[in-house]
């Protein structure tokens, strides 16, 4: 049992995801069968939250559970608004990769405060990469979205007087960021280069931001949401089941479990959502 409300007891999460998804079975964590009695969803009601990436896959299935804890949902798109009932504000025309995306942003704010930012736009090209076929274009392109394309969004919001004290910065990373767990995870490969480095960007990016937003009183979340069934992660289907994906559904309330854990003292920590133990860089 356990795994409720510590990050780091017992040490860092283990990096072999099949062993970390059968133990936590074989223990009955309670992050695996009682998360329902762990989260504390109606912490977020009334919380101005803005997230990116909100009309597919996780980034919708964290919109509609913001929604429905009663959050004032700030839902962000390129083109397509997502089609969830109660939002408070759909801002689109939104592309992280613009660097004018942050002032279109804040413009459509008009002097909105935030309480809680979701930096959850991705992207993950389809085909494996190895050392044989680079995709130098999608490489630049993981990097620019996953990683810049955050502190376009962030610095916008922060830089023009947005956050306040209290406010939270939340990155929607992955374990796949984690240099330390490659020799374990890229064994064998693919070693989807793109992917890999855009992550490990995300996280040194979250690292940056949660010192230099410290003295603010601004905290900064870096999670791997854990493994969730989206059109994203599709291409890895054949090992859904053996590695304990879930439906982005559950997948979004372990991370507001986790946004609503974040605390000052835990500002700047890479936490795994899936048993809340952090992940070593």
């Amino acid at each position: 049992m356990g795994c409720g409300h510590s990050r780091t007891e017992g040490g860092y999460s283990d990096p072999d995801q099949p062993r970390r998804f059968k133990a936590m079975q074989d223990a009955k964590a309670d992050r695996l069968v009682k998360l329902d009695e762990l989260y504390e969803g109606k912490k977020l009601a009334g919380k101005v939250v803005l997230v990116t990436g909100s009309n597919r896959g996780l980034g919708l299935a964290i919109t509609k559970e913001l929604v429905a804890q009663g959050a004032k949902v700030v839902a962000t798109c390129r083109t397509t608004a997502p089609e969830v009932e109660g939002l408070h504000k759909v801002v689109k025309g939104i592309d992280v990769t613009d660097n004018k995306c942050g002032d279109k942003l804040v413009q459509a704010l008009g002097g909105e405060s935030i309480d809680i930012v979701i930096n959850n736009a991705g992207y993950f090209m389809t085909d494996p990469e190895t050392i044989d076929n680079p995709n130098f274009a999608e490489e630049l392109k993981m990097i620019d979205i996953c990683a810049v394309g955050i502190l376009r969004v962030t610095s916008a919001i922060v830089k023009n007087g947005l956050m306040a004290s209290g406010s939270k910065v939340v990155l929607i990373t992955s374990q796949g960021g984690s240099i330390a767990w490659r020799d374990v995870q890229n064994a064998g490969g693919p070693f989807d280069y793109g992917h890999h480095m855009s992550k490990a960007a995300a996280n040194m990016l979250g690292k940056l931001l949660s010192i230099e937003l410290k003295p603010k009183g601004i905290m900064v979340s870096i999670l791997h949401p854990g493994f969730n069934r989206t059109d994203m992660t599709s291409k890895y289907e054949h090992i859904w089941e053996v590695e304990g994906a879930v439906d982005a559904s559950v997948g979004a309330k372990r991370v507001c479990h986790e946004i609503n854990l974040v605390t000052m003292d835990t500002t700047g920590k890479f936490i795994n959502c899936e048993d809340g133990k952090e992940i070593p860089w």
